[in-house]
């Protein structure tokens, strides 16, 4: 328990609340402990000693520690995530958006070989540009062929 020097106020620190609730529970448990049966109390003690062994394996995964050797003859503690793993958890991200720029890209190419297709048949048809912008000529083209 430690308190902030600019006010009175009490700041609990995770681990010594997480310790003070463990021994009440534990004085709980142990007042009733005499009472169970003695089948119940092996399924308890078989059940502990695994979430005992479940607590250990968790701790050592998380606190894992390589030991290495630099220049040969010195030994190196290296510990947590290094920067591969960082990079690694990125990859997803950055394959989202990469991806999104490739459609973006894709989608522009795809519209710009439209608009040359477009081009390419009004230049190559035989009429001249100026008379698709003619009104006769639209009334033109709706009129029934004689």
């Amino acid at each position: 328990m430690t308190t902030t020097p600019s006010s009175a106020t009490t700041v609990w620190d995770a681990t010594t609340v997480e310790s003070r609730f463990a021994r009440r529970m534990t004085a709980v448990l142990s007042q009733g402990s005499n009472d169970v049966p003695h089948d119940i109390a092996e399924r308890l003690r078989v059940s502990r000693e695994g979430a005992l062994e479940k607590a250990r394996w968790a701790a050592k995964s998380r606190l894992r520690v390589e030991v290495g050797t630099a220049g040969g003859t010195q030994a190196v503690l290296r510990g947590g995530p290094g920067w591969g793993w960082r990079f690694a958890a990125l990859l997803p991200a950055i394959a989202v958006v990469a991806g999104l720029f490739l459609v973006q890209l894709q989608q522009a190419d795809d519209q710009a070989h439209a608009v040359a297709d477009i081009d390419a048949a009004l230049l190559s048809d035989d009429l001249p540009p100026a008379a698709y912008a003619d009104d006769g000529f639209a009334e033109f083209l709706s009129r029934p062929e004689r």
